[in-house]
């Protein structure tokens, strides 16, 4: 007897997805196994398996990919200072690359036809996943239900789920959820009342950072060593890539920091409103920009700030797999060798406070800077540099 042809699902065993799942049942002659990538997310794994199952599924495959996550992709975004129009760390766009790498790799294992996604058809995750799904399976089809299917809206979607006896879960007010994506790195919060950009964004969607105003009124104090470019140690004591990561986002979690409520402009041309939560990875941004101000060159870190703009575009645009991102990764990472030492912060009700930065480096020199008489720089050349630069500028 012939096998059935075999689709692979990216699923969460939320609403989304498991709708996808019986709608894929439905419309495809095809086993459909389901696969998820746990990069930190909470997760249940005794629901996704029962969910998954409870329409059939024989194959339901969870792969552990924390570490590779935070090592491999978090940390480079780190080396690179990547923000997005000025505040955005990125936590979802920098995870899909992962995921579709990953997905496809299943895929190849089981001689899948197909790759499908849950990501919406407005939305910038569809373009990330697809790109990643072309980079590493070109010959595998991409089945991108919500922009085939005749659901138009998020009520359609909730009948549906109704009509198949699809499980609706409810946000603590017990309504529909928001649209919440989560991993290790950050939790976005999107949809609902926070469509309009008047409204306040409740308190009670954040999941991960306590507000400012009931935080400890003790400050908290956290050390960051760095080892070529990449953190390796809190407060002297050496953690790997992703418990490191879950150690910083609980001590400033708990500090209020790491919020960011963000109308940003989607690849798509769309505007669209979310509200972030990103507290390791913004001690980490603060630290690794702390840490390079005292072991690297004045060229070097002005020209990763120069081409960080377009680094983060990359990102965000699901370009991580592209040939111009790997020539902006050997930039960024042109001299992280030397990207070495502590950092202390001090944390307090949302705010950080870069306290000390102690390395061997010997790029910042306490002789040259010093408001003391020396004879270590030269001040008979700064009215000839000064000349140099006004004929430049003038002339």
């Amino acid at each position: 007897m012939k096998s059935k042809k075999r689709i692979v699902l990216a699923y969460s065993g939320g609403l989304d997805t498991s709708i996808i799942l019986k709608w894929l049942q439905e419309n495809y002659n095809a086993e459909v196994i389901c696969y998820t990538a746990d990069i930190g997310q909470k997760i249940n794994v005794k629901k996704i398996k029962s969910n998954a199952k409870k329409f059939g599924v024989k194959n339901v495959i969870i792969k552990n990919l924390k570490d590779i996550f935070v090592r491999d992709y978090v940390f480079p975004m780190i080396r690179g200072h990547a923000v997005y129009e000025g505040v955005y760390l990125m936590g979802t766009s920098i995870a899909r690359p992962l995921i579709a790498k990953d997905q496809i790799r299943v895929a190849k294992k089981y001689k899948a036809f197909a790759v499908s996604h849950g990501a919406t058809g407005k939305g910038n995750d569809q373009v990330r996943f697809e790109l990643g799904y072309h980079y590493f399976g070109p010959k595998i089809k991409i089945i991108a239900p919500w922009r085939i299917w005749k659901l138009k809206s998020r009520t359609d979607l909730i009948n549906y789920a109704k009509k198949h006896d699809v499980p609706i879960p409810k946000d603590k007010k017990g309504q529909s959820p928001f649209s919440v994506d989560d991993n290790l790195f950050h939790t976005s919060t999107e949809g609902k009342v926070l469509e309009n950009p008047k409204n306040a964004a409740p308190e009670f969607i954040f999941q991960r950072t306590i507000s400012p105003e009931k935080a400890s009124n003790k400050t908290t104090f956290v050390s960051i060593a760095f080892k070529n470019g990449d953190p390796v140690s809190i407060n002297g004591k050496k953690f790997k890539p992703s418990k490191l990561l879950e150690k910083l986002n609980q001590l400033a979690g708990k500090n209020g920091i790491g919020r960011v409520d963000l109308v940003e402009n989607r690849f798509l041309g769309i505007k669209s409103r979310g509200v972030y939560e990103t507290p390791g990875g913004t001690l980490l941004l603060h630290a690794h920009r702390a840490i390079e101000s005292v072991t690297l060159d004045k060229e070097t870190m002005h020209k990763k700030d120069l081409i960080m703009p377009r680094y983060a575009q990359l990102i965000y645009n699901g370009y991580w797999f592209s040939n111009e991102r790997f020539k902006l990764q050997k930039i960024v990472d042109l001299k992280r060798n030397k990207v070495n030492g502590l950092v202390k912060l001090k944390l307090y009700k949302g705010n950080i406070s870069i306290q000390s930065r102690i390395t061997k480096s010997k790029a910042y020199s306490m002789k040259k800077v010093s408001f003391e008489e020396n004879k270590t720089f030269n001040k008979s050349n700064v009215e000839r540099f000064i000349n140099y630069h006004k004929k430049k500028l003038y002339n």
